[in-house]
């Protein structure tokens, strides 16, 4: 079997054992030294580092202290992280379509979205690119809207130069398959000094110091264990990222031309990091998205459907106040693209081999 990923954290085998050595293991020096690494990576003064990308997106609504009936703008086409932090935050949540070019919200459709109620732009980076930030800055500018850039698949990615998450406050996950992994963890990225010291004290339960309570906070926190594990990759980042830029330039060129099949794009000015290679499969393939995920995964090519359905189009959101007029017909773009997206493996741990296979297996399918 070729897995859609690998996850290969040996690396970090001796700072694990600093750390257990140590004797301790909560939040300490190793993620203050994650951190610094993380603030580098993403071009920010600030990394503050929590316990899951979900906490990231939850930790950076409630530090911007919205009132009820206040807005979050973002995708219907993501993971349902982004629609679960913004509910648990007490946002209400609106949704603007996307483009297929970059699986990322549409500025145009983002300005149709926009109501006096709106405070929070929420861009999703899906995939390893970024939205096209250079027209939805200036429109979140415009509006006086703050942005959250959801970032969990692109750590390294860029847009003309800027990095992923230093648009306004960046959130990644550190999940076991993300290009950078602590198992579970998350990190929040600004450069507001304000809110970078609001956020260490809302992850740690409200203090500042022992028993010194400023606000009702939460345990966000991420432990040195997990730390440990992530400080390697972001070490070695350009090296990975580098590895999955040319097993995807590989699988395109050996993909051109696949017939019904449509390759995923690097737009200009963007530094795509690939967490994921994903294909639509059209109307007029010879086999229907789910027919060539099946038929890859009898022949032993992994494979992953990111992600089946608009991210609301479930029955736990149904009907859901924060949530108004949430329509799937809206959004034909997201509808479309959740119906004809498969990703294939990228992943740095791929051989040439493994990638042969992977282009030959897909175009014999399609009839190529």
């Amino acid at each position: 079997m070729i897995p859609i990923t690998v996850v290969d954290v040996r690396d970090a085998e001796d700072l694990v054992v600093e750390v257990l050595r140590s004797g301790a293991i909560a939040q300490g020096p190793m993620v203050k030294r994650f951190e610094d690494a993380f603030a580098s990576v993403s071009g920010t003064k600030h990394a503050i580092a929590v316990n899951n990308g979900t906490t990231a997106l939850v930790a950076a609504i409630q530090a911007l202290d919205l009132k009820p009936g206040d807005e979050v703008v973002t995708s219907p086409f993501t993971f349902v992280a982004t629609l679960n932090a913004i509910l648990e935050a007490g946002a209400t949540v609106r949704f603007a379509d996307i483009r297929r070019d970059d699986f990322a919200i549409d500025p145009d459709a983002v300005a149709a979205a926009i109501t006096d109620r709106t405070k929070v732009l929420m861009p999703v980076h899906l995939y390893g690119q970024t939205a096209d930030m250079g027209k939805l800055a200036p429109l979140a500018a415009e509006h006086g809207l703050k942005i959250i850039e959801d970032s969990a698949q692109a750590v390294g990615a860029s847009f003309q130069g800027k990095p992923s998450g230093s648009f306004g406050i960046g959130c990644f996950s550190l999940y076991a398959t993300k290009n950078v992994t602590t198992a579970e963890g998350g990190v929040i990225t600004t450069d507001d000094d304000k809110l970078a010291d609001s956020l260490r004290v809302l992850r740690n339960q409200g203090m500042r110091a022992r028993y010194q309570y400023e606000v009702a906070g939460h345990n966000y926190r991420m432990t040195d264990l997990h730390a440990a594990v992530g400080i390697p990759q972001l070490e070695k980042l350009d090296q990975l990222t580098a590895a999955r830029q040319a097993n995807a330039k590989r699988l395109s060129e050996g993909l051109a031309g696949t017939p019904g099949l449509d390759i995923p794009q690097v737009l200009p000015g963007r530094e795509h990091v690939w967490h994921q290679y994903t294909v639509l499969v059209g109307p007029h393939a010879f086999l229907s998205r789910d027919e060539l995920a099946a038929a890859l995964t009898e022949r032993g090519i992994g494979n992953g459907i990111y992600y089946p359905k608009i991210v609301f189009d479930y029955d736990c959101y149904r009907n859901n106040p924060l949530i108004p007029d949430a329509k799937v017909e809206d959004f034909p773009v997201a509808a479309s693209v959740a119906a004809q997206a498969l990703s294939l493996p990228v992943h740095p741990h791929l051989s040439e081999s493994d990638l042969d296979t992977i282009i030959e297996t897909v175009r014999e399918v399609l009839g190529a």
